[in-house]
């Protein structure tokens, strides 16, 4: 029996005007979304296939912008560079450190709720201001980090100038706001049961055992969590290097966004830039896939069998 455009629909008339009005209510939203999201959206990927410069008719051009990136570009090269290395070095210290700190934040202390607060208050600062105490920080004559680096005889660092060393600090800088993933690790630790603590301690286990057998299978949801968003977010990296070093120094922090940002509105190439918006987007997307496709080995969901 062939089903009508209307079997979605309920039954009932009661329920079919609610229906309708739930559709009214999100017509709004469904309409910004067409004209400021999916639209624009479209639009770039076929400019993303034209010389488009800001004015005139976009001249079409097939695959050539896909070509000239991949095989000819030296700045395309640059953002992948140091876009790559940026990811590799901070993602999984921010797992590692934001993990860690939550299992502090963890501890039934007096006053914890004020030492939580404070190590979240960095990841909800403006992007612009923090990028702006960093480079104070990091200054290599007045910044405070070569001051107390001084006692222990090491000599100034020239931490935004020196090729050698501007990505550590953008990794240092970035770890600052590690906050968030801790708020998100402390709600899934105290989403654990403490039954299960219990029986390993009658069991014998100490405190290692309970933290490899328990504390991480049944934080691992949380973990592939923070992975996945953290991913999305260290590929778009553009801040605090448009603010800091400008893609310097010799192209050490050109990552993808001031690569995009750069070539549209400085070279005013906005169907290339598209053409590089749309290759980080598919770097994302096959880097997000292939993560969600490992996490049926090592993601644990209480209740869930192995087998299903």
């Amino acid at each position: 029996m062939v089903q009508t455009s209307k079997s979605f629909l309920p039954k009932t008339k009661r329920g079919r005007r609610e229906a309708y009005q739930g559709f009214l209510f999100i017509l709004p939203w469904a309409i910004g979304y067409l004209l400021f999201r999916f639209g624009p959206l479209m639009y770039s990927l076929f400019l993303s296939f034209t010389d488009y410069r800001g004015s005139g008719t976009p001249t079409y051009l097939g695959p050539e912008n896909y070509v000239y990136m991949l095989t000819k570009d030296p700045r395309f090269i640059d953002s992948v560079r140091s876009t790559f290395l940026f990811v590799a070095a901070f993602l999984p210290l921010s797992l590692i450190i934001g993990l860690g700190i939550a299992l502090l934040m963890n501890q039934r202390v007096r006053g914890i709720s004020i030492f939580r607060t404070i190590y979240y208050l960095p990841a909800v600062t403006s992007g612009v201001a923090v990028a702006l105490l960093w480079q104070f920080i990091l200054h290599k004559q007045w910044g405070i980090l070569n001051a107390v680096l001084a006692p222990l005889g090491i000599p100034r660092i020239g931490w935004l100038v020196d090729p050698d060393w501007v990505m550590s600090a953008f990794v240092i800088m970035s770890l600052w706001g590690v906050g968030s993933n801790m708020i998100i690790y402390l709600g899934g630790l105290q989403a654990i049961p403490s039954e299960l603590y219990e029986a390993a301690g009658i069991d014998g286990a100490g405190h290692i055992r309970k933290f490899f057998h328990i504390t991480l299978p049944m934080l691992s949801p949380t973990i592939f969590f923070n992975l996945v968003t953290g991913l999305i977010a260290a590929f778009q990296i553009f801040e605090s290097a448009y603010v800091m070093t400008g893609g310097g120094p010799k192209y050490a922090t050109y990552f993808f966004g001031l690569n995009i940002y750069f070539t549209a509105f400085q070279s005013l190439r906005f169907g290339y830039a598209s053409t590089i918006a749309w290759m980080l987007f598919a770097i994302i997307v096959a880097l997000t896939l292939f993560v969600f496709s490992t996490s049926r080995r090592w993601v644990f969901y209480a209740g869930v069998r192995e087998d299903s």
